[in-house]
């Protein structure tokens, strides 16, 4: 598995801890987003060692996450994101599986291409939205909530590397699987999905010379819209279909070169 050679590396990284980490919010930001093969992993990540510092709680470093996206039954906040329009929202539950706490959360992408996002502890349960849970997602997507249904799950394990020098988050998401509303679903064992969090998109940042380094192009990667363009029929997907084929070679790279 993936994991087991992820652990090996990871044990190279200097440890932060929650409460240090906390201190790198970013809840306004700017988000670049990349894709690979997990396989290209560690070389990755021995890049990054002697600039950043590895999440660990209770001694572990990877961590596995559950997401559960609404939207509304005619995909609002998809078509947003695929249409290209600048203002968009998106609304999910998170639960952190390690330790059962989980948020319900707002983000919103604004039109100079930065990220705001804003959470409440919630209980992970999208199909009974309590009153506190109905009154956050109002104040910050401005409509009624009452048309947003669950309509994709999506489960992976994610790695959480935070700068020395520079104020910055990189998360590491890899295992990633896909469930939608009728119940089909999708595995990517082999990609890893690596996003880089920071306060201005034009930051020195060590992290973009290891990409550069690796030879890693910035294609971006949303999970939700990649989940549902796969995963429920009738939904307008032209747009995603160079994602789709890029995803498609990164499978057949990691079949040639497995992370064993």
């Amino acid at each position: 598995m993936p994991g087991e050679k992820l652990n090996i590396d990871l044990s190279k990284f200097s440890p932060v801890s929650l409460e240090e980490m906390d201190s790198v919010g970013l809840m306004n930001r700017f988000d670049t987003k990349f894709m690979f093969s997990v396989s290209r992993l560690p070389e990755f990540l021995e890049l990054l060692v002697s600039d950043y510092k590895i999440l660990e709680i209770g001694g572990d470093r990877a961590f596995p996450y559950s997401t559960m996206y609404l939207d509304t039954n005619g995909f609002m906040f998809f078509k947003q994101h695929i249409t290209g329009r600048l203002e968009r929202h998106k609304v999910r539950y998170r639960r952190y599986n390690s330790t059962g706490v989980s948020f319900l959360e707002v983000k919103r992408k604004t039109n100079k291409n930065k990220t705001v996002k804003w959470r409440m502890q919630n209980e992970y349960n999208p199909l009974s939205m309590n009153e506190s849970a109905s009154t956050f997602v109002n104040k910050y997507i401005g409509k009624n909530h009452s048309g947003l249904v669950p309509v994709l799950e999506n489960g992976f394990n994610r790695i959480t590397l935070v700068g020395f020098s520079t104020h910055e988050r990189i998360t590491i998401d890899y295992d990633l699987t896909f469930r939608s509303y009728n119940e089909k679903t999708l595995k990517f064992p082999y990609l890893a999905i690596v996003e880089l969090k920071s306060e201005s998109f034009a930051c020195r940042s060590p992290f973009k010379a290891a990409i550069s380094k690796s030879s890693v192009r910035m294609p971006g990667f949303s999970k939700y819209c990649v989940g549902s363009a796969m995963l429920v029929d009738n939904l307008r997907k032209n747009t995603l279909k160079e994602k789709i084929l890029q995803i498609n070679k990164i499978e057949n790279e990691y079949s040639k070169c497995p992370l064993t």
